[in-house]
């Protein structure tokens, strides 16, 4: 709840800069100026980094006794008071084992942010220039031994801004479902509710949580990256949009591979930037494939989880970060007692889990299971794309999303247009073919048509979006077959 407040905050006040959102309350007191944060490149190299703030300072790193005090310049930022909310309506029909389930629902969900008066800290970086000058880092510090092992970066808080008074976050869901069959249905939301039954048939699930920020806690940061030498030398990275890291061994030699996991092939980091779209040879498409060998009543049920996911970044970004925990993960914690997932964690990997995948079941072991890397590459492809596209998207009807997706197969295979005749049935419907241009165009790709001909272009500053939308599409179509 605090992390989706924190992500509403950065997404409304500074969409395309450089602040970060704290995820976590308990990160607040290491996020000082001058503090270092481990910045950790993801599987894809079109996901956004993560950031991990640590224990230690930049002064806790160099060599020598001297204790560098940073300069930190103080002043009013803005005061900040944001209200979210959504309505939601779903319908399931799917069996769980032997039981056949039907779930019928609508609610509401608000959250309200109420950080007031805020304030903005910045260090003085000229003072830590020539404080820090021809000192050395300590190369032996554990800390910068365990991140040359990953290929991670190292960075130095620049500024950050504070709650000045006591303040809160609140969220309301209220939902209301007629339900036949199951109740331990409900373990598939992944989430802590109250549970009313008014008859057999139909339940209530309400939340209602208020949490009291102290004055004083970050909700937001920025960062400067430092690029580290063998020797110990480093240097702080200024100018907007330089990479930080350290020195590899030997030089970097580079791949057209879509495939690098935390910044970092054959031990040597790796640049993040996405290779041209046109080198791509549809690797992804395949890892996806996975998702169709679920079980119908599976994919159907996580159909209705993602569809309800994308009308909030913020739930779609942590479920993203479920996925990824998962696949890392050699195991899963499981309730002894009652049988059911502690968290959504364990919930959302009992739903991707069949039998006969290649991970392995026993002991609870299924975090190389290829439905759950299916699901992770779909879920990171979506939180990449823009809040239209995934509103679009949460709106879109199976056989839309198998058909678009023919669509978008057969235009990427030729380089010339394509027959109007090609067009996918469900697509020559007028409303439809208006709702593939509206995704389209969200991403800076625009669908042409002619008398007889069919066509897409696609704007020079579109970058890995129609990549991501591809992928989001194939994935969903994948999932939908035979619903």
């Amino acid at each position: 709840m605090f992390s989706k407040a924190t992500a509403n905050f950065i997404h409304q006040i500074d969409p395309e800069g450089s602040l970060i959102h704290v995820s976590r309350v308990n990160d607040s007191h290491k996020l000082t100026p001058m503090a270092l944060v481990v910045k950790r490149n993801r599987i894809w190299f079109w996901q956004t980094p993560k950031y991990q703030p640590t224990d230690f300072t930049l002064s806790d790193l160099l060599q020598g006794d001297e204790v560098l005090i940073p300069g930190v310049t103080e002043k009013d930022f803005l005061s900040y008071d944001g209200s979210f909310g959504d309505a939601l309506s779903t319908e399931l029909d799917t069996e769980a084992g032997p039981l056949h389930v039907k779930l019928k629902g609508q609610g509401i969900s608000k959250l309200q942010s109420s950080f007031g008066k805020l304030k903005k800290e910045e260090l003085d970086v000229k003072k830590l220039l020539h404080d820090s000058d021809n000192r050395l880092v300590n190369m032996d510090h554990v800390l910068v031994q365990q991140l040359q092992k990953r290929a991670d970066v190292l960075a130095v808080v620049k500024e950050r801004i504070l709650t000045t008074k006591s303040c809160s976050v609140t969220q309301t869901k209220k939902e209301q479902c007629m339900l036949q069959g199951v109740l331990g249905l409900v373990g598939l939301l992944g989430k802590s509710v109250k549970v009313c039954v008014k008859d057999s048939n139909n339940i209530e699930l309400d939340s209602d949580v208020s949490l009291e920020i102290p004055s004083g806690t970050v909700i937001a940061y920025s960062i400067l990256e430092l690029e580290i030498k063998k020797n110990g030398e480093y240097d702080i990275c200024l100018q907007p949009g330089t990479i930080g890291g350290f020195e590899a061994d030997t030089p970097f030699l580079c791949e057209d591979s879509l495939h690098v996991v935390d910044g970092e092939r054959n031990g040597h980091k790796a640049p993040m930037k996405a290779p041209p779209i046109n080198l791509q040879n549809g690797s992804q498409e395949m890892d996806l494939l996975p998702l169709a060998e679920l079980p119908q009543s599976t994919r159907r049920a996580f159909i209705e989880k993602l569809r309800k996911t994308l009308r909030d970044r913020a739930d779609l970004s942590y479920l993203q970060g479920v996925l990824e925990e998962l696949c890392s993960r050699e195991t899963l914690d499981v309730d002894k007692e009652e049988g059911l997932p502690e968290s959504p964690r364990a919930s959302v990997s009992a739903l991707l889990e069949q039998p006969g995948s290649d991970s392995d079941t026993e002991n609870g072991q299924c975090g190389n299971s290829a439905p759950l890397k299916a699901a992770c590459l779909l879920v990171s492809a979506m939180e990449e794309l823009p809040d239209e596209t995934l509103r679009l998207l949460s709106e879109s009807h199976p056989d839309f999303l198998e058909a678009f997706d023919t669509l978008l197969c057969r235009l990427k295979g030729n380089s010339e247009p394509v027959s109007v005749q090609s067009l996918p049935v469900p697509l020559q419907d007028n409303q439809a073919f208006q709702l593939a241009k509206q995704l389209l165009s969200s991403t800076s790709v625009t669908l042409k048509k002619d008398t007889d001909r069919l066509w897409m272009e696609t704007d020079s500053e579109a970058g890995v979006l129609p990549l991501v939308l591809r992928l989001s599409i194939h994935g969903l179509s994948l999932l939908c077959k035979g619903l």
